[in-house]
């Protein structure tokens, strides 16, 4: 996995749904899709310092400290800056970071974080030399074994890259979002920059679930965040109007290959793609994470499936996407 000197299993599990902002997930549910995931074989879990306002992270520090025997075997990486108010490129100083990486070891019950990450900060902060230097030194003091960011654009994954001592890049990559496979995937593999690919099921549209009447709650991104109202719209269906979604993942979904899911088919998608370390889909559900697991187990893709998938882009999605990250 990169600069970590880490091996995790290139299916793990994003754990932003079991904090907040994808309707409610109840603690018992939320240990249980641990439970499902890390039995599965993931031994790589993402999760953030805002999500839930830290109870991803109490959630994840509560499920380790008690399995101690798979705790040695899990990769835990955990995000930091979307704390500051005001959110912008002065707030990412050391001090900052001291206290934003306190608040995580604690919540994850550990001295030093395996990896923490800055969490999509304004773009500024990519130039900043000053900013690498305190993520240096949280190596230095024992707070975090490697750090790496999460970018929104190609541009800011470029920069990151660049830096010597950046670990890992975290970046939208799927079927509807494939504009890093140009440029940030090649740069990272000769940088040894490992890739963590988050939103990898456009927010459950390549799930082939949803439709047109699909209703979702209240407290739910993918009803409040259709248009960037609270944070990028990249984030929510990967940017993709969601009447343009449904419809590309119904062609999406009659690819799927026999005895397996089109979740399984997009995952299996991004796996395959050269520089990728690790996708991280989320799950809302134990089953939900065990089918998620099981998508490594897929046969390659054929070239036909890859050529058809890009079709689909090419023709219904590309043009809302492709020029905005």
């Amino acid at each position: 996995m990169g600069r970590t000197g880490r091996q995790v299993g290139v299916v793990g599990l994003g754990c932003w749904q079991l904090g907040a902002d994808w309707g409610t997930v109840p603690d018992e549910t939320a240990v249980e899709v641990l439970d499902a995931a890390v039995g599965s074989g993931v031994t790589f879990l993402d999760t953030a310092d805002v999500y839930g306002d830290g109870r991803s992270e109490r959630v994840i520090g509560a499920f380790l400290a008690a399995r101690p025997e798979r705790a040695g075997k899990v990769t835990v990486a955990t995000k930091m800056g979307r704390r500051a108010d005001p959110h912008v490129a002065d707030a990412y100083t050391y001090d900052a970071f001291r206290r934003w990486t306190d608040r995580s070891r604690e919540n994850l019950g550990t001295d030093t974080l395996d990896l923490v990450q800055l969490h999509c900060p304004p773009t500024e902060v990519f130039a900043r030399s000053a900013v690498y230097d305190a993520l240096d030194r949280l190596v230095e003091d024992g707070r975090t074994a490697a750090y790496g960011v999460s970018v929104e654009t190609v541009e800011e994954a470029l920069a990151a890259i660049a830096r010597p001592n950046v670990a890992t890049v975290q970046i939208i990559l799927n079927v509807f979002r494939r504009k890093p496979l140009a440029r940030v995937l090649p740069a990272a593999v000769d940088a040894g920059v490992g890739i963590i690919a988050r939103v990898p099921l456009a927010s459950g549209l390549l799930s082939g679930r949803y439709d047109a009447s699909t209703q979702f709650a209240a407290d739910d991104h993918r009803a409040y965040n259709r248009h960037g109202e609270a944070f990028d719209v990249g984030e929510t269906f990967s940017g993709v109007p969601y009447e343009v979604g449904v419809e590309a993942a119904r062609e999406v979904a009659a690819l799927t290959p026999e005895g397996a899911t089109t979740a399984q088919l997009a995952l299996r998608w991004v796996v395959e793609q050269p520089g990728v370390s690790v996708v991280i889909p989320g799950a809302r559900t134990p089953d939900q994470a065990r089918a998620n697991a099981a998508a490594d187990d897929l046969a390659p893709l054929d070239d036909a499936t890859r050529a058809a998938l890009r079709d689909v882009y090419e023709r219904r999605v590309r043009a809302h996407v492709h020029a905005r990250w």
